[in-house]
């Protein structure tokens, strides 16, 4: 413990959904908004960035974007744990994952008579997308547990690998095949193509990517070559310079018809574990709205490696969950008694409780939950949400005087950011502006402090940007296309306090996170930080 408690009244920690900061302006639905209680408190409160995405929330790389499940699991454990594709390799190499429901299911599916097991995903080991060891175990597997027919769709790398490698990873892997196979046992590549011109769109940028991903692995319509090398082989004869990214599609056939259809009855991995284009394709292979024809959609068990949009639940079912986390601020606060309370509407309801403590469904000790039901209505509709319910709320909770520790957050800037409407996110944003200009005086009132923060990126671009250039990239239509996904951008931290409080302030340390606020709360209340967290970032 302190010495003793910082402040009189409650810490109130505040996430606005989806808010990064950028200075670019086009697409910045954020930067133009009429938000006067938040220029205010930029103006005039301590504040600072943290970083919410890639490595500082556990994720494999920089260049991987955050996500609200792994942004609260950081916000509220204050520890850093593996995500992506050192969660992946863990759960393979201690057998978690083929003990997990994703994968039963999956297997069931695939061991019925007249079935097949199909695996998508990125044929390489570059590691940011997929792994071929994560294709390789799950096929072992597969076969270990009955499974007769395997059939893998292969989209070739060429970017996160040397740009003309296909064939180093594809002779080495038939030979696998090879060797894995046995009259009980049959497992073949059935399709592929470059990953920049069938199934892994981005951003749901370009659907004739999704579209042609659909045609060639489900369809199997394409070009017919007798096995995957002779395809790479040819398809480079043919377009002299061709990079393995920019492959055109192709099918593997026998007699004529396709080796891998995907049919009624077969059960589908996606073997990516990054979700920026991984999103689009699982939409398609669920049965979601696409803006194609898929002419037929087969009755499938589908799985992702990982939950890819945990916001929109894409994709239902998947082999790897989110990681064990012990000793969360939420327990460390149970433990001292001090009470929490805990508020949103059901879109991010299980987000400042289940993720917050770490993956966890239950309540700890003096813990109180309040989840406001959302419309049902699309987003862009109401822009506003359920941040005046959610506000009212808040405030009652805090003149109840009965909690020392209570945290919200408001969905609109994520939610309404994912639809890409660019005048209703600006509006979201206001709309969590002014819940704030009701709010924060309430905490003053209480004798109270705000960490207002964000757990990524989304409404601070809503149109996919030229990086050369940083202008809007045009639709045919002459329009910005829209970009519905979350940002690499960093959030805030403010810290919003009445005069009694001057002389506190946040320090911006090297690396500083999500993860850093378990500790800063921890300290306001006038608790040590637990031994596993990251540092505080509060400066008295």
């Amino acid at each position: 413990m302190l010495s003793k408690c910082l402040i009189s009244g409650p810490v109130v920690l505040i996430v606005m959904d989806g808010y990064g900061v950028s200075p670019r302006l086009p697409g910045n639905a954020i930067a133009a908004a009429k938000k006067p209680t938040l220029d205010r408190l930029f103006k005039t409160c301590p504040n600072i960035l943290l970083a919410a995405h890639g490595k500082a929330v556990g994720m494999p790389s920089d260049d991987d974007m955050g996500n609200s499940e792994v942004g609260h699991n950081a916000l509220g454990a204050g520890q850093i744990y593996a995500q992506g594709a050192a969660l992946v390799a863990e759960a393979i190499h201690s057998g978690a994952i083929w003990q997990g429901e994703g994968w039963r299911e999956i297997v069931a599916q695939a061991s019925a008579d007249f079935a097949t097991l199909h695996c998508i995903g990125l044929f390489s080991d570059g590691n940011v997308h997929s792994h071929i060891d994560h294709l390789k175990a799950m096929l072992r597997q597969a076969k270990r547990e009955g499974v007769k027919r395997a059939r893998i769709h292969i989209l070739l790398d060429g970017r996160d690998v040397p740009e003309t490698s296909a064939l180093d990873y594809l002779l080495p892997f038939e030979d696998f095949l090879v060797q894995l196979n046995d009259r009980d046992f049959e497992a073949r590549i059935a399709s592929g193509g470059g990953r920049q011109v069938i199934t892994m769109d981005r951003y749901e940028a370009d659907w004739n990517m999704v579209e042609l991903g659909w045609r060639t692995h489900v369809l199997g319509e394409g070009e017919h070559f007798q096995n995957a090398a002779e395809a790479v082989q040819t398809l480079r004869e043919r377009h002299s310079g061709i990079t393995d990214q920019n492959l055109p599609p192709f099918v593997i056939a026998e007699n004529g018809e396709p080796l891998g259809r995907i049919k009624d009855g077969d059960a589908v991995v996606l073997f990516n574990f990054r979700g920026d284009r991984a999103i689009a394709i699982s939409r398609a292979l669920e049965g979601g709205d696409v803006p194609f024809c898929r002419q037929r959609i087969p009755a499938i068990a589908y799985a992702g490696m990982l939950q890819y949009d945990g916001d929109l639940l894409i994709p239902r079912r998947f082999l790897v969950p989110p990681p064990a986390i012990r000793n969360t601020l939420g327990e460390w606060l149970s433990r001292s008694g001090i009470r929490q309370f805990a508020c949103s509407e059901t879109q991010k309801f299980g987000h400042v409780t289940y993720f917050w403590n770490g993956n966890r469904s239950g309540r700890f000790d003096g813990e109180t939950w309040q989840e406001i039901p959302s419309d049902s209505v699309p987003f862009e509709e109401r822009p506003w949400m359920k941040s005046a319910e959610i506000a009212d709320a808040m405030i009652l909770a805090l003149q109840s005087r009965e909690y020392r520790f209570l945290r919200c957050n408001f969905a609109n800037g994520d939610m309404v950011g994912h639809t890409g409407d660019f005048a209703a996110a600006k509006d979201a944003i206001e709309a969590v502006d002014l819940a704030l200009s009701r709010l924060l005086p309430v905490v003053h009132q209480m004798g109270g402090i705000a960490l207002i923060t964000a757990d990524h990126g989304n409404a601070d671009e809503m149109y996919e940007l030229d990086k050369k250039t940083g202008q809007p990239r045009l639709a045919p239509s002459g329009q910005p296309k829209a970009k519905t996904s979350h940002t690499l951008n960093p959030v805030p931290l403010i810290l919003d306090y009445g005069a009694e409080y001057r002389h506190l302030g946040l320090k911006q340390v090297e690396n500083a996170g999500l993860a850093n606020l378990a500790a800063t709360v921890a300290n306001l209340l006038g608790l040590e930080k637990h031994p596993d967290w990251q540092e505080s970032l509060l400066q008295v």
